[in-house]
């Protein structure tokens, strides 16, 4: 960049900073006060090659420092930048920061904490889907975290909307079972497999009997089409680098499982005919 302005290379103790960085990992313990030293020492050498960055394109408006997708990284850079910088100012480690950027060249990924022994948190999209008779429908599809219990109006209207009949019998995770998702499904007269509450009724032993038959079919028909769609269907490993483009990667994952399972169906109902 300073080449193409004819100007000298800006100043910055970037060979100071990559040599205390790399004796700080070379060490087996790292005190507190070294950890914040050195974390102050990386942001104060970013935030000044941003600042010289910008006094440059500043003063040479006409000059094309860079291209658009390094521009982007560099908008990407100067948010994650003032994240961090707030972040190491409030100097409280369970501080939860908002939008947080993990990802230089995917800005629009979330960490979504998963709670899983393996791997407590994922990164990517969260979808919300709902099945009927095998054949997945998406409900709701974000980069960022969402609790998909409350989500279970959505699904209901989505259902009536899509087939225009009401819904007389559910199946969900335990996350859908709270008390306003209760509340819901005992007016419009819908049978689930939540676990019940409080004392036995005298229809207990019926309404066992449909809970637990609700609660094998959504473990072997709704969990298996994950299994099916991530081993199958590209879904495990999304091999895209735009927002656009990963949406359509599990579009098209899940709605070709679908396809394809309609196909099979057909044949069968040819076969039997």
């Amino acid at each position: 960049m300073s080449r193409l302005i004819n100007s000298h290379w800006p100043r910055t103790k970037y060979l100071d900073v990559s040599q205390a960085n790399m004796a700080y990992v070379k060490q087996r313990k790292h005190s507190h006060k070294q950890t914040r030293k050195l974390i102050r020492r990386q942001l104060d050498l970013l935030g000044k090659i941003l600042k010289e960055i910008r006094r440059m394109q500043r003063e040479h408006p006409d000059v094309v420092m860079m291209r658009e997708q390094e521009g982007a990284d560099l908008i990407t850079i100067t948010k994650i930048y003032r994240q961090q910088a707030n972040h190491f100012r409030t100097n409280d480690v369970r501080e939860s920061i908002p939008d947080r950027i993990v990802s230089i060249s995917k800005p629009y990924i979330r960490p979504i904490v998963r709670g899983k022994e393996t791997k407590s948190v994922e990164f990517g999209a969260k979808s919300n889907n709902i099945q009927v008779d095998g054949i997945s429908f998406i409900e709701k599809l974000s980069f960022n975290a969402f609790n998909e219990g409350c989500r279970l109006p959505h699904c209901i209207t989505l259902h009536k909307r899509l087939f225009d009949l009401d819904l007389k019998y559910l199946a969900g995770a335990n996350s859908y079972s709270g008390n306003e998702n209760r509340t819901l499904c005992r007016e419009k007269h819908i049978e689930t497999n939540f676990a019940q509450k409080g004392r036995k009724t005298a229809d207990h032993d019926g309404k066992e009997f449909i809970r637990k038959e609700l609660a094998r079919v959504r473990a072997t028909s709704m969990e298996g089409s994950f299994g099916t769609q991530k081993e199958h269907y590209s879904l495990r490993k999304i091999l895209s680098m735009t927002r656009k483009t990963e949406i359509l990667y599990i579009f098209l994952g899940i709605h070709t499982a679908n396809l394809v399972l309609l196909a099979k169906r057909i044949e069968e109902m040819k076969k039997t005919a």
